[in-house]
Order: structure tokens, then C-alpha cells, then sequence
């Protein structure tokens, strides 16, 4: 293994302050002319040092080329871009970090304005590809005018980030700070849970323009559009349960009670058109799918909390000592008594008319209501059960 130092001859015994990373798989043609531009542009800027190459298991002799330019090359044993980047990420001397691919389409001769913004204390610099200027060729129309603005809106919706370009490559961040986000995924989607975990743990995050230009390289790329951007978008849902589960849930639910409270007194005739129990048993469906989608969201928000998924400010640890297993028996025991209570009342109905036929359009209405309350008593108490579960599996907090 060579070491790739750019040494700074007036202060040679100051620390690294500024590592490249750069992924690489079967790069031979490009990593060689990355690897130099990022060593001349630490140079200019007067920046002790270094390039690494994050190996993935080439087999075009890239680690060579790496070498022969003045990287260290780590080898990242684990496939995929998000497990070549935190090789590189663990194997960094630098204080701060820049991160970009290999394949020539980034400008590494300028890296000035990401070490500027962290110097100056932000923990995640983004490059904006849209505000720097993206070369005729260099992003397919559906990123550039689909994938990439669709990506980054949801992410900004779910998470409230400010970035403008939220799968640039280019990115810059202090160590130490990413570190603490705990990043895990292996694929292209890491480039999506770098930006997520930044937003929830509340770290300093910036843009600077940056260019985009088309590769080097004499073979497609590595990224699958249909495929990745799939993988970023089920990340991002399974990182937001608020988004993906709490306004379904509170949508369905308010829908299906308003329905069904209105129903209850009687038919309803809207233009000419007459709303039944056949309309109210929907509303019944959508009050029951939205309660268990909404123990579901509970279910999610703990279980990210307490694995480390989330960051424990996204739940209050209080909670618990108001919503506990006793309270949810109680609560769910209730619903159960009344929907039991129900039902209990319409066969005592139907005795009193000698177990003849009853009148749908007025029994059924309560009869709907029984059955709801049943339902949502069992999931109440139920879902009690497996919430204190996971209380129990909870870290200790000092």
C-alpha cells in the first residue's frame, strides 16, 4: 500500500486536515486522472493532505493507476458504492472529508469552496450540479428533469433539508460528524441516508455550485435508474414514519368517522344521489385501516428510536410513562366493552321482534359501529402489548 501525502513544506507537522474519497470499481481509465487533479488542487490551496481510493474489487488494474497518481488505495471488502464510501470514510486522517466518484465527471481541481464551508463550522457541504452547470450529455433527461427533482423534493418534503441537489456525489463533510450518524446502507442509496441522518440530527448543512460533465469511462455506469431510484425512495419512506404512515393513518380516519357520524341518524341525499349503510360501511374500512396503520407509525417511530435507526430526539422517551400498557388495556378494554355492549343491544332488538327480520337501514348502522369498536378495542389492547415489548428492549438512558 502507498501512502499519498500532500505535504504543506511550512508547517509539515500539522495534522491531515483535508482527505479525497473516492469509490472505485473497474475505474482504470478515469481514477488516475481524478486522483491527479485532487492531489494538484490540495497543493494550490496549500492543504496538508491525502487521496484515497476506496477499492470495491477491481479488476482492470485500477488500484495501480490510483497508486501510480498518488492515492492510497484501501480495499472496501463489502460490494457497493455506500461500502466503498465508508471504507474510505473509516480509513480517513483528515479532519474533513471530500467525497467524489471516479469516473472524471466531478471537478476535483475544485475544492476551495467545500473546505471554506467547513472551516467556517458546517458539517455537510452539498454540491449543486444545477446551480454549477451540467455539460451537454453529463445527466440523462429523466435525472435531470425527473429522478433528481422528484428525489430531492420528497426528501425536503420528509425531512426539511435545504439542499437544492440532493444526489450530487460531490459532498464535503467533517469526520467526526458523520461518524455519528451511523451511516449502514451499501448501495446508491447511501448518498440519500448521509443527507437523511444529517437532517434529523440537526448538523449545518450547505451548497456550493459544482459541475457535472460526462465521464471518462468506455462502459455505462454502475447506476441502474429504475433500480436505484427506487432503493432511494424506499429509504427515504421507511425513514419518515410520519410521512409514510401518521397522515395516511390520520387522513383514513377522520375520513371514515366523519362518514360514518354523519350516516348514523339516517340516509343522506347529495344531487339527487341517496348515501346509505353501504357508504357507511366504507367509513367503517377506513377507520379501521387507518387505526392500524396508525399503531403501525407508533410501531415504526419506537423501534427506530430504540434500535438507533432514528435519533432519540424524533421520540419522547416521556411518552411511555403516559401511554403505557396499563392505560392501553384500559383504553382498548373499553372499546371492546362498548362494541360488545353493541351488539349485546341488537340481539336483545332482535329477541324483542321474535327473532324476526329486523330493519337493516336502522340496526345496521349501530351494528357498524359494535363491530368497529370491537375491532379497534382487540388492535388497542394488542398493540399495548407489543409497544411495552419494545419499551423493554429500549437502552438505558443516563
Amino acid at each position: 500500500m502507498v501512502a499519498a501525502l500532500v505535504e504543506v513544506p511550512v508547517a509539515p507537522h500539522e495534522p491531515i486536515e483535508l482527505s479525497v474519497v473516492m469509490p472505485c470499481l473497474n475505474e482504470s481509465l478515469t481514477v488516475g486522472v481524478c486522483v491527479r487533479k485532487a492531489v494538484e488542487a490540495l497543493r494550490k490551496m496549500g492543504v496538508r493532505g491525502e487521496v484515497i481510493v476506496a477499492d470495491n474489487g477491481s479488476t482492470d488494474g485500477s488500484q495501480d493507476r490510483a497508486r501510480q497518481a498518488g492515492a492510497r488505495v484501501v480495499h472496501a471488502s463489502r460490494r457497493g458504492y455506500g461500502s466503498a464510501i465508508q471504507a474510505g470514510i473509516e480509513a480517513a486522517q483528515g479532519a474533513y472529508v471530500v467525497m467524489g466518484d471516479a469516473d472524471d465527471s466531478y471537478d476535483f481541481t475544485n475544492l476551495a469552496p467545500f473546505l471554506e464551508k467547513l472551516r467556517a463550522g458546517d458539517e455537510l457541504v452539498m454540491g449543486n450540479r444545477f446551480r454549477g452547470g451540467i455539460e451537454p450529455g453529463a445527466m440523462p433527461w429523466h435525472h435531470r428533469y425527473i429522478g433528481n427533482p422528484i428525489l430531492t423534493g420528497v426528501l425536503n418534503l420528509f425531512f426539511h433539508s435545504p439542499i437544492g441537489d440532493a444526489h450530487c456525489g460531490l459532498r464535503g463533510f467533517r469526520k467526526d460528524s458523520v461518524l455519528k450518524l451511523n451511516l449502514k446502507t451499501p448501495g446508491m442509496e447511501f448518498a440519500s441516508e448521509m443527507v437523511v441522518k444529517a437532517c434529523l440530527h440537526k448538523q449545518k448543512i450547505s451548497e456550493v455550485p459544482t459541475t457535472l460533465k460526462p465521464d471518462g469511462r468506455d462502459r455505462p455506469p454502475h447506476l441502474r435508474s429504475f433500480r436505484d431510484g427506487w432503493r432511494h425512495l424506499r429509504f427515504l419512506l421507511l425513514m419518515c414514519p410520519f410521512w409514510t404512515y401518521l397522515i395516511p393513518a390520520i387522513s383514513l380516519m377522520v375520513a371514515g368517522f366523519g362518514l360514518m357520524a354523519w350516516l348514523t341518524p339516517g340516509p343522506r341525499h347529495v344531487r339527487g344521489v341517496e348515501i346509505d349503510i353501504h357508504t357507511m360501511l366504507f367509513g367503517g374500512l377506513w377507520l379501521l385501516i387507518g387505526y392500524q396503520i396508525f399503531w403501525m407509525w407508533a410501531f415504526a417511530k419506537i423501534h427506530g428510536w430504540t434500535s438507533g435507526l432514528l435519533p432519540a430526539n424524533t421520540f419522547s422517551s416521556n411518552l411511555f410513562d403516559k401511554v403505557n400498557l396499563e392505560r392501553g388495556l384500559i383504553v382498548g378494554g373499553s372499546m371492546i366493552a362498548a362494541g360488545i355492549g353493541t351488539i349485546v343491544w341488537l340481539t336483545y332488538e332482535w329477541s324483542s321482534h321474535n327473532m324476526g327480520p329486523l330493519e337493516p337501514t336502522v340496526t345496521m348502522r349501530y351494528a357498524i359501529w359494535g363491530f368497529v369498536l370491537l375491532l379497534m378495542g382487540v388492535q388497542t389492547v394488542f398493540g399495548s402489548f407489543f409497544v411495552s415489548m419494545l419499551d423493554m428492549a429500549r437502552k438505558p438512558v443516563y
